[in-house]
């Protein structure tokens, strides 16, 4: 009775232990791909987390290729690097189209910033996914107005697995899942650090957005 207990409980450890890395599903004699999305506010951590994840897979010898929209120059062109200046070397790309064309013979595919691409980010995500690929991106959910950003909301929707990461408010400590611009910048796409955005939880970010009706009545803001 105490063998058969015990042989459980081992069996039933190895398949748990199994169940937290991703790594660990994959197949050598099939390979089979997915699509993961890290996804929040600014200084929430995203590229943080992808960084990590690319370098253990790089670690455990997968051949692994990280894409960026050229746009995003901010600490260095042909880097990805976080706020807190984590680095992973990168390819910068004009649109999606040509992460098909670079990312040939590999194991995983890294796409930091992804708000800031086109549309077809999202069939290409599937097509290498479809093909055997990991697929890990990290972007933006919501614009600074509130909003869906870009194919983001798509990648969630097709993703086998999502990561919803928090900032912390600026205002009052809270979990924090907005983008607060306050420079007066208005386009939708606009790079900046902390001199240009804060992060924010839903109740300071919505003070934040009547005051700014008030001190601007000329500019609407949806929803």
């Amino acid at each position: 009775m105490y063998c058969n207990g015990g042989a459980f409980k081992s069996n039933h450890q190895k398949t748990s232990t199994k169940g937290m890395f991703l790594e660990n599903s994959r197949n050598k004699s099939t390979k089979k791909g997915w699509i993961e999305v890290i996804c929040g506010s600014m200084f929430s951590g995203k590229t943080e987390e992808l960084i990590r994840r690319l370098k253990r897979a790089q670690f455990a010898k997968q051949k692994v290729e990280i894409f960026k929209p050229t746009i995003d120059i901010r600490y260095a062109e042909t880097e990805v690097v976080s706020h807190d200046a984590n680095a992973i070397q990168s390819t910068p790309v004009p649109n999606s189209s040509n992460i098909l064309i670079l990312a040939d013979d590999v194991d995983v595919v890294g796409i930091d910033e992804a708000q800031f691409f086109d549309m077809g980010l999202v069939q290409v995500c599937n097509q290498l996914a479809n093909s055997g690929v990991r697929v890990i991106i990290a972007g933006l959910d919501m614009d600074y107005l509130g909003k869906p950003f870009g194919p983001i909301p798509n990648l969630l929707a097709t993703a086998e697995y999502v990561t919803k990461v928090h900032a912390i408010c600026m205002r009052c400590g809270e979990l924090a899942n907005h983008s607060h611009r306050f420079s007066e910048e208005d386009s939708l796409v606009a790079l900046g650090e902390k001199d240009s955005y804060e992060p924010l939880c839903r109740g300071c970010y919505k003070k934040t957005s009547v005051h700014h009706m008030k001190d601007n009545p000329s500019t609407k803001q949806e929803g």
